[in-house]
């Protein structure tokens, strides 16, 4: 077996351990004809698209196409106006009901709305780390005060995900004593802490300095290689090319492109074009 090939054998079998929670075959995120409204404000106009475990998704658009919204929805940090999204082949939300035989939609309680918000991770633009806290304290607080794990079980865990993540030197710093880039790096390690079969990554270094954006590609990168099932909206378009498995267009509230990396190369769309020309 040459080099290669290995490396192929590591990589499948790191994906099979990652997807391990999805069915064969089933999507790991499956959104379905999705509306978003706020007031009159129509943020999504049925947006549809489909992750399947261990691959990545590159959401690129301008501001205000839906990109953000459409990541706060899957993680139920907005509900949706219509449509469906499904994690897992499970309804995000709600459960249907029949009522007098009448299918009907009911809202899920906010119990079990956090254990199916447990599956996934997410990283936003600003780190929201607690600045009162150190580094290993932001990525120890989640396992033991909502998983309940032992102190010390979630101490030996933060100081494993801190030094995937390169921060292993620095537990005991605060977040004031660290660079944008460093701040970001621990924010995915608190998330990936909890162990989440998806990881959400929102314009994860529209934030940081030029300068510090490669320290955090390379993270998300490495993630990408160990098989982590991830959505990232980006303006990364290098990082698109490289990494992704499926991108996505938006523009407008709807999906205008969607395929695999070589669209960035061979755009349809006049809207992707100008886009892209705008970006690069």
């Amino acid at each position: 077996m040459t080099a290669k090939d290995t490396n192929m054998a590591q990589d499948t079998t790191s994906s099979k351990k990652q997807a391990s929670g999805f069915a064969p075959g089933e999507p790991a995120i499956d959104v379905r004809n999705v509306h978003k409204a706020f007031g009159p404000l129509h943020v999504l106009k049925g947006v549809s698209m489909q992750v399947m475990p261990g691959t990545v998704t590159v959401v690129l658009g301008p501001s205000g196409s839906g990109k953000s919204t459409l990541l706060r929805m899957i993680n139920q940090l907005e509900t949706v106006s219509g449509g469906e999204i499904y994690v897992g082949g499970e309804l995000q939300g709600y459960r249907h009901e029949n009522h007098r035989g009448t299918d009907r939609l009911r809202r899920l309680s906010d119990k079990d709305i956090a254990q199916q918000r447990s599956r996934i991770g997410m990283v936003f633009q600003r780190f929201n780390l607690f600045p009162h806290k150190t580094v290993l304290e932001n990525v120890m607080e989640a396992p033991v005060h909502v998983k309940g794990m032992s102190k010390a079980d979630a101490k030996a865990e933060a100081i494993k995900d801190l030094t995937r993540v390169g921060m292993q030197n620095r537990l005991d710093h605060y977040p004031s004593q660290l660079s944008g880039g460093q701040q970001q790096r621990v924010a995915i390690a608190r998330a990936i802490a909890m162990h989440p079969e998806i990881m959400l990554f929102d314009e994860p270094t529209s934030a940081l300095d030029p300068e510090l954006v490669g320290e955090v590609l390379s993270v998300i990168r490495s993630l990408a290689d160990d098989g982590m099932t991830m959505v990232v909206v980006t303006h990364e378009i290098g990082f698109a090319r490289e990494v992704a498995d499926q991108i996505v267009f938006m523009d407008g509230g709807v999906v205008l492109e969607k395929g695999g990396p070589e669209i960035i190369d061979h755009p349809s769309t006049d809207r992707f074009k100008g886009f892209l020309a705008s970006v690069l």
